[in-house]
């Protein structure tokens, strides 16, 4: 089996987007990978976080993790801090990344904006650390998104640079999973905007902690237009709402949106949005009920969390001390 390694931040809770781009192919991956499955709260204060606040998103992260399907007892879960070896790893990266290869990067542009001189160093040195996480573990797999697939390019750019500088051929090059049809969820309030934990309007997604009624309620007040659904996708083009709920139904129902539209074409978005709200609740409900009753037992979960961390480091701990014998540090 491949070795995969893929990370998701616990700051705000993940939402219908982070389920359809990211935990739910972690779910099905676990089938045929051996799998690392990490909660970067070191990424995470890359942007500053109240620290009590990130303590709860991190075991109530684990706990959703655990509800919608991730299996701790054959694969790895456990919070990043937690294992050292991301840290040391990610400082001898550092020292072999050039800044020119940094100041590509469009994420930290985009985070950053015009106030860029005012972020910290963390943010910028982001993708030096999301390299150490990978190549701590030798993962030769990573699921990423298209946001990131920069990203772990650089990676690649960074393991060969060490391999070349210091005449080793440790580092492995690592490929990128991407979906083929990973389906880009849009907010409920502007379809042209992606649904975001960050968003200021709880509206705007759906959360994997919702219950039943919250998810109704939500798609009900869900922003439409005032057109019937088309027969055909070319009618969804100039209607970014519209196309959003399709599309989410479509993810969820395991159809294709051509499917979706030969079912409801012609309908209004008041009977749309009933069947919508019975696929998503049908999806997301049962793993917002399994987080709730995880959340009753904190204690299970960061002994969840800690044991991982325990399997983690035993991998990770021999791969990053060689690196550091190999760079001359002394032990």
């Amino acid at each position: 089996m491949q070795r995969i390694f893929s990370g998701i931040q616990p700051s705000g809770i993940p939402q219908l987007g982070n389920y359809l781009g990211a935990i739910r192919n972690w779910v099905n991956l676990q089938a045929d990978h051996e799998c690392v499955f990490c909660l970067v709260d070191m990424h995470a204060i890359t942007v500053w976080q109240d620290p009590e606040k990130l303590r709860n998103q991190t075991l109530t992260q684990a706990a959703i993790l655990l509800a919608a399907g991730i299996d701790t007892d054959k694969h790895i879960l456990f919070n990043q801090s937690a294992v050292s070896a991301h840290a040391r790893l990610a400082w001898i990266f550092n020292c072999v990344t050039r800044l020119g290869w940094l100041n590509r990067m469009t994420q930290f542009k985009d985070k950053a904006g015009k106030d860029r001189e005012n972020h910290s160093a963390g943010l910028y040195v982001y993708p030096s650390l999301m390299a150490a996480d990978i190549l701590a573990y030798k993962a030769t797999r990573v699921p990423v998104g298209e946001d990131q697939k920069q990203h772990l390019e650089l990676t690649n750019d960074i393991a060969q640079k060490f391999n070349h500088d210091y005449g080793v051929e440790f580092f492995p090059e690592v490929e990128a999973l991407i979906p083929p049809a990973a389906a880009r969820v849009m907010s409920l309030r502007d379809g042209t905007k992606k649904m975001s934990k960050s968003d200021p309007s709880a509206q705007s997604r759906i959360e994997l902690t919702d219950d039943a009624d919250t998810i109704a309620l939500k798609l009900r007040r869900a922003k439409t237009d005032a057109d019937v659904l088309p027969a055909e996708p070319a009618g969804l083009a100039d209607r970014p709402e519209a196309k959003n709920l399709v599309t989410i139904y479509a993810a969820l129902a395991d159809l294709s949106v051509e499917e979706v539209l030969a079912r409801h074409q012609g309908e209004g978005f008041g009977p749309f949005k009933k069947a919508l709200t019975d696929v998503v609740v049908n999806a997301i409900a049962p793993i917002a009920q399994e987080t709730t009753r995880l959340m009753q037992d904190e204690t299970h979960l960061a002994n969840v969390l800690r044991s991982g961390a325990q399997r983690a480091q035993a991998i990770a701990e021999p791969i990053v001390s060689e690196a550091e014998k190999i760079v001359g540090f002394l032990k």
